[in-house]
């Protein structure tokens, strides 16, 4: 980002290749919509073009990418009064083939029934999980991204999937 930030606008290419696939998984966590994710993707980098002049490189690249990832679903919840709907759970199980009839349509059921749970979990809580358990960083990442601390991060955790569990298990009986 550094060669970026200095002119080299070629690079950009290059940490889109790297990264819009894990960020892309972020988003799609967030928003349940493969399109919307796709094109807050493309906003992204932009945003991060247009700014290139803000990365100072005493951080990680991965944590300005996120905080700026934070701030165009921010604007987009704020302009559209964002309801989470259910796209993506056909792609998924579209994904998962191979399986017998009865266990892709139980399979099919569980997947719902976790989604339904993550759209009635606080906007928060989403978030910290997405970027948890989905997008796989560590806790000191994740401190990172979002201005707290470690034992924070890791307590945030802990309570969302707490929350998860307890409604997921409510949904399902």
């Amino acid at each position: 980002m550094l060669k970026v930030k200095a002119g080299d606008l070629d690079r950009m290419g290059l940490l889109f290749e790297r990264y819009n696939r894990q960020l892309y998984g972020f988003l799609f966590h967030m928003t349940y919509q493969r399109e919307l994710a796709e094109d807050m993707v493309q906003q992204v980098f932009y945003k991060m073009l247009k700014y290139r002049h803000t990365f100072t490189g005493t951080g990680e690249y991965i944590h300005w990418m996120y905080s700026i990832a934070r701030n165009v679903l921010k604007d987009h919840w704020r302009k559209n009064k964002l309801q989470i709907q259910h796209e993506g759970v056909e792609a998924a199980e579209a994904m998962a083939g191979g399986l017998v009839p009865d266990e892709q349509f139980e399979k099919k059921q569980a997947k719902a029934g976790l989604h339904r749970a993550m759209e009635k979990l606080s906007e928060s809580q989403r978030e910290i999980l997405a970027l948890s358990r989905f997008q796989e960083l560590k806790c000191q990442e994740i401190a990172e991204i979002l201005g707290m601390t470690e034992g924070t991060v890791k307590v945030r955790i802990h309570r969302a999937m707490q929350e998860l569990k307890s409604i997921y298990v409510k949904t399902e009986r």
